[in-house]
């Protein structure tokens, strides 16, 4: 690899976080306690614990820039995604890889909060875009419109689907 291509990882920390530590947001109704931010691991990976609670999620949208992967940790969530027949129903222990041009978005269908382990990758253009969703509903006092939520989400290669 040559060197104008290459990043010097080198220059990076470990990084610790306690449980129940780090940065959190309000993303859309959804808490997200961040583990690691892309910031911190070189532009490579961001993950968080998203704490969904019953009827919460992320809207159907599809990323041009990152792939995602979720964990259950606990609860059910029911996730659309394009390429397969019907929703996936998945519950503690499940485990899905969503690529990047590819339609999806999640629902907590049950009773109880669920909490997903995300992992993003790379992850910086979602730290920045799920930033922004958090400043305009603290500055607003309330969910904002899908308007709103929309044109946020083009700025960082997100389409929001209706």
């Amino acid at each position: 690899m040559n060197s104008s291509t290459s990043r010097d990882f080198s220059r990076l920390s470990p990084l610790f976080r306690a449980s129940g530590t780090g940065p959190t947001l309000d993303v859309l109704g959804v808490t997200h306690s961040y583990k690691a931010m892309a910031s911190e691991t070189g532009q490579q990976f961001s993950v968080w614990e998203s704490i969904v609670p019953p009827g919460r999620g992320a809207p159907a949208h599809t990323h041009t820039r990152e792939d995602e992967a979720f964990y259950v940790l606990s609860g059910e969530v029911l996730v659309e995604v394009e390429g397969t027949a019907n929703p996936l129903r998945l519950g503690t222990g499940a485990f899905l890889f969503a690529p990047r041009h590819r339609r999806h978005g999640y629902r907590n269908v049950g009773i109880d909060t669920a909490r997903l382990l995300v992992f993003a990758m790379p992850g910086a253009g979602l730290d920045r875009m799920f930033a922004a969703f958090d400043e305009v509903g603290k500055r607003s006092g309330h969910m904002p419109a899908v308007d709103t939520i929309a044109a946020i989400a083009e700025q960082y290669g997100i389409t929001i689907h209706p």
